[in-house]
């Protein structure tokens, strides 16, 4: 499996346009003010299933063969991937089923059934619904996408890149928070393409650090547990094909607590009116955790989505209301 270049992420680039408007890259001053950084906000929870994977599932779904659209596809989310391959099947003719683990954040799940997919609830957590899903039903037919051993989804997510760059020329740093990698990894190609001093960073949480101890250690990790609220990064295993690309496109990998992802999401709905999930918050928290880092310089954070489990939000609003 080759690892996408910056090619593929330009050649993806109208295809996910013909579908997909440019989401908004915005400084917000009350977050400039408190991080002490030019800090910008690149707004993929703008988009239609309000997270930057529908980028992904636009690219791909858009280049299967006929005999594969005829087929549908099939893949493993806790909620952001399977949305955008809901969405792109919809669009373009394809019939998609999406696994999720049991008790799932349950407005994710009624988002993907609602786009038309056929929703097969397994496990406790992701890894055991994926595991469910490529034992069982993996059969030939249907195409299994896997939400980051795919280079069509992460050279569609890669646009996210392509937008930021059009705005700013050579921001200091981008900060992405990596569930499997693909944003990270788009991002980190057309980087270290067109500005290869921009520093990238990943961001995970502290309850789920498989993907950065695989990242620091050059060898895939487990965990025995992902206890996160963040559901966007809550793996308990690394993927093959982005920690490859990672190991030369990522500068450095921090981790967040999760009150401090929650506390990030309260500076971003009070600063900016925006409702932001867990891993959209994880890069706001890592600047916050360490302020003296990035003052002075111009930061770029993913807000990689917005689809908040509205049962979190009265803990956020409470630790916020301390502050």
């Amino acid at each position: 499996m080759q690892p996408p270049t910056f090619q593929d992420i330009q050649d993806a680039v109208p295809r996910v346009r013909q579908v997909l408007a440019p989401t908004a890259l915005y400084e917000w001053p009350g977050l400039s003010q408190l991080t002490g950084a030019s800090f910008y906000l690149k707004h993929e929870n703008h988009q239609p299933v309000g997270a930057f994977k529908i980028r992904g599932g636009i690219n791909l779904v858009s280049t299967l063969s006929d005999a594969e659209r005829q087929a549908g596809i099939i893949g493993c989310s806790t909620g952001n991937h399977g949305q955008s391959l809901a969405y792109a099947a919809r669009k373009f003719g394809v019939k998609c089923t999406i696994v999720v683990p049991q008790n799932n954040n349950p407005d994710k799940v009624r988002a993907i059934k609602l786009l038309g997919a056929e929703i097969i609830e397994w496990g406790e957590d992701f890894d055991e619904a994926k595991r469910y899903l490529e034992q069982e039903l993996v059969d030939g037919k249907r195409r299994y996408v896997h939400s980051a051993n795919e280079p069509k989804l992460i050279a569609g997510v890669g646009t996210q890149a392509i937008e930021i760059f059009e705005i700013l020329k050579a921001p200091d740093v981008i900060l992405v928070p990596v569930g499997l990698g693909s944003g990270v990894c788009g991002t980190g190609i057309v980087a270290k393409h067109l500005s290869p001093g921009t520093e990238i960073i990943a961001v995970g949480a502290e309850n789920a650090p498989a993907n950065q101890l695989s990242w620091k250690s050059g060898t895939m990790q487990t965990t025995a547990s992902a206890d996160t609220w963040a559901e966007g990064v809550a793996t308990r295993s690394a993927a093959e094909l982005t920690q490859e690309i990672m190991k030369s496109v990522v500068d450095d990998f921090l981790l967040v607590g999760e009150d401090e992802m929650r506390i990030a999401a309260y500076h971003i709905l009070k600063e900016t009116h925006n409702l932001v999930e867990a891993a959209g918050a994880a890069a706001l928290a890592a600047v916050l955790k360490d302020k003296t880092r990035f003052q002075g310089k111009t930061v770029v954070a993913i807000l990689s989505g917005g689809n908040l489990n509205l049962a979190e939000l009265p803990e956020i609003l409470r630790l916020g209301s301390h502050l």
